[in-house]
C-alpha cells in the first residue's frame, strides 16, 4: 500500500470511528501525545491527548447517530506529515433532532512506528 493509500485509509478511519461514536475506535486513530490538538466547530482549542479524548467521549455519549460523505478531499504529504482537506457533509441526531449541514475540515496526520496517527483535527462551520 503507498503512503497516500494509508493516509486515505487513516482518515477513513478517523470518520468510521466518528460515525460508530465508538471511543475505542477513536482512540486507536489518534496519537496519544501532548502535542495533538483538535477544534470542533463552535469549540475553544484543545491541546493534549487527555483533552482531545474527553471532548470525543462527550460528543459520542450526547448524539444519537452521526453519517458523513465526503466531498472535495485532498491529501497533501510531506515525509512524515500529511493532511488531508474535505468538506464533511454531515447528517446528525442529537437530542431528538436531526440535522444536516457541510463542515470544513483539515486532518493531519504523523507517521509514528504504529502507522500514521491524527494529530489534528480542526472543523469549521461553512459561512
Amino acid at each position: 500500500m503507498s503512503d497516500a493509500d494509508e493516509i486515505e485509509e487513516a482518515n477513513a478511519g478517523f470518520y468510521r470511528a466518528f460515525e460508530a461514536l465508538d471511543i475505542a475506535e477513536m482512540e486507536h486513530v489518534w496519537a496519544h501525545d501532548e502535542h495533538v490538538r483538535c477544534v470542533h466547530p463552535g469549540w475553544p482549542l484543545l491541546c493534549g491527548w487527555d483533552a482531545v479524548r474527553t471532548s470525543w467521549q462527550t460528543i459520542f455519549e450526547n448524539t444519537g447517530e452521526m453519517r458523513f460523505t465526503l466531498s472535495d478531499v485532498t491529501v497533501n504529504m510531506g515525509h512524515d506529515l500529511a493532511w488531508v482537506t474535505c468538506t464533511e457533509n454531515i447528517l446528525s441526531e442529537v437530542a431528538d433532532r436531526v440535522a444536516v449541514t457541510a463542515i470544513l475540515a483539515t486532518n493531519v496526520f504523523e507517521r509514528s512506528s504504529a502507522g500514521w496517527r491524527m494529530i489534528h483535527h480542526h472543523a469549521s462551520h461553512i459561512m
